[in-house]
């Protein structure tokens, strides 16, 4: 069945005084049907964590121009992307006086193909059919004691070092890079990166059945109107992109 592909990436900057959440979503210059999704959430104090988070997307956008599909394997690229952020954001703290760090997902799309790699709590899920097939895994505390079964999903949006990440970019240690991929492409396929100013307030169900339902803007749209609800006034910087396959 040939395919089509919709987007829409959006945020919003909650509650908080500044935005240091930053997305993107861009074509490949010379290869049809090849596109990149990037999502970075910052932190580092007053304008750090937006410096953070716009390194990330710089070095992805000019790494992706940059990029053949076929002569490089997608995970030594999504690899390079994370790895070489990394570098350039522990050298801001040279010239700024910040601490910046921020986490990342990336995505790319080729035809027939999707690959992504995460570091930090921002979250890459693909549902296919609104059903979960892969979601990442956040390097946290929290996160941590969710696979050692010591407490809940419920209770990790509670607990009182949530945020505390054990991996993120710009920090002393070498980031901490997961990947994963599928080998094709189905219509019903959905992507989403997405910061944890939105994830926060939904589970997998609900995720996967809003981004089946809806077009992708249409999605989008949704989604941010109901975690700002849930947020009730508390809210934080919020970021999402969706890739969606639909049939031509």
């Amino acid at each position: 069945m040939p395919i089509s592909i919709e987007t829409c990436a959006a945020m919003h900057q909650g509650d908080r005084n500044e935005q240091q959440d930053r997305v993107s979503i861009f074509p490949h210059p010379n290869k049809p049907g090849c596109l990149l999704a990037v999502l970075a959430d910052g932190m580092g104090g007053h304008s750090g964590g937006a410096i953070a988070a716009e390194q990330v997307l710089l070095k992805a956008r000019q790494n992706f121009s940059a990029y053949i599909p076929g002569s490089e394997a997608p995970h030594e690229f999504l690899h390079g992307v994370i790895d070489e952020a990394h570098v350039v954001i522990k050298l801001t703290r040279f010239t700024s006086e910040q601490d910046p760090h921020s986490t990342a997902v990336v995505f790319v799309l080729r035809p027939g193909h999707a690959d992504w790699a995460h570091c930090g709590d921002s979250r890459f899920y693909h549902f296919r059919h609104g059903r979960l097939i892969n979601r990442s895994q956040d390097h946290s505390l929290v996160g941590e004691l969710i696979r050692a079964g010591r407490i809940t999903e419920e209770q990790s949006l509670v607990h009182p070092q949530r945020n505390l990440l054990l991996s993120c970019l710009g920090a002393e240690r070498e980031p901490r890079v997961e990947f994963g991929g599928t080998p094709a492409l189905e219509a019903g396929d959905v992507f989403l990166l997405c910061s944890d100013g939105l994830w926060a307030y939904f589970d997998n169900d609900e995720l996967g059945r809003t981004l089946n339902d809806l077009d992708a803007r249409s999605a989008a749209r949704v989604l941010i109107n109901a975690a700002r609800e849930r947020a009730q006034g508390q809210g934080d910087n919020l970021s999402l992109a969706i890739i969606k396959v639909v049939p031509a």
